[in-house]
């Protein structure tokens, strides 16, 4: 499997030839045509790569059928910081392995803070926010527990649930994939309809946003660099459109009439989703190219163009705060 980053790089996290000092602003990096990952991964071992976990800033973990490493982005070997290989008995049975400690802090099989989820749940999997936490059972139902403060719990409402709380909007349908972004979640049925809610503030959720929506009277670079330059209409003036700054309430979006989703991303403010024809479609803050289109942001889900056009099939994507990995 081939892997393409695209995104915020000022770290070197898509590639190191990008990375830049802590203290240079003026110099941050963003890549907007898909570079493919091949600096830190032999192609003998590239087709086994089953996960890829995009970090803040300087870490990154890559986990195959059979090994762990952990990668330091603020340095130049070409090497990881510690690799293990890891033997799972046919039986699932055995002590698990030992992690060895890493600079600035270790990586463990168990969490420091350990509490058990009710029996019931039986999660298949698990996304997480800034601020909350979305978990789909192995029956396809979806619960969410954390902050509501932008919605992104799907109750209807801004309080926060200290326990897993099912999504009643989507009861009765079955989901397959789930996903977290900052402040907003994303989800699709077996049926590959997407749900989207939380937050829409940049357009991440697909609809109408004022701020989206502004940008396409081509404003000046100031503007797109400082939103407090945007001044309301005078009354009278105002659009008349309806803008949804956020959506508390599972909605229905439909990406492409043709196609269904088979697998959906979030980052803080954006969202990627991979339909069945292989393309990869990308809405909501592009500030650093991680939508894979020049554009400081986009409210209507587009096509990444760089994958039809090099005749490749995209079937992952992964996002991480502000770049996206396919």
């Amino acid at each position: 499997m081939r892997w393409f980053g695209f995104g915020f790089n000022a770290f070197g996290q898509i590639y190191v030839g990008g990375r830049v000092n802590d203290d240079d602003t003026a110099n941050e990096v963003k890549v907007i045509t898909p570079i493919e990952l091949k600096g830190h991964v032999d192609g003998s071992c590239r087709t086994k790569i089953s996960g890829l976990g995009a970090s803040w800033s300087r870490r990154a973990t890559l986990h195959s059928n059979d090994r762990i490493e952990s990668w330091d982005l603020d340095n130049d070997r070409k090497t990881p910081v510690w690799s293990m290989e890891v033997k799972t008995p046919s039986d699932g049975t055995g002590t698990p392995p030992n992690l060895p400690l890493i600079p600035d802090g270790y990586i463990a099989l168990k969490p420091p803070f350990y509490r058990p989820l009710s029996p019931h749940l039986k999660a298949t999997r698990l996304a997480l926010g800034a601020e909350h936490s979305v978990l789909l059972s192995a029956s396809g139902t979806v619960y969410t527990w954390g902050l509501g403060s932008h919605g992104q719990l799907g109750h209807g409402g801004l309080l926060h649930e200290e326990q897993p709380r099912v999504v009643e909007a989507l009861w009765g349908m079955t989901m397959s994939c789930v996903a977290a972004g900052g402040w907003h979640t994303v989800c699709v049925s077996d049926a590959g309809d997407m749900y989207v809610w939380g937050w829409n503030e940049s357009g991440q959720l697909g609809l109408p946003s004022h701020i989206a929506r502004k940008t396409e009277h081509h404003p000046t670079s100031q503007e797109i660099a400082d939103l407090s330059s945007y001044k309301e209409k005078p009354e009278g003036e105002k659009d008349k459109e309806v803008f949804i700054s956020i959506q508390a309430f599972p909605a229905l979006l439909d990406v492409t009439p043709s196609c269904d989703i088979k697998m959906v991303g979030c980052g803080s403010r954006h969202t990627a989703a991979v339909t069945s024809a292989g393309d990869l479609y990308t809405w909501g803050w592009g500030q650093y190219g991680q939508l894979g289109y020049e554009t400081p942001y986009s409210d209507e889900p587009r096509r990444v163009e760089f994958f039809r056009e090099q005749q490749m099939r995209v079937v992952d994507v992964t996002c991480g705060t502000w770049n996206t990995f396919a």
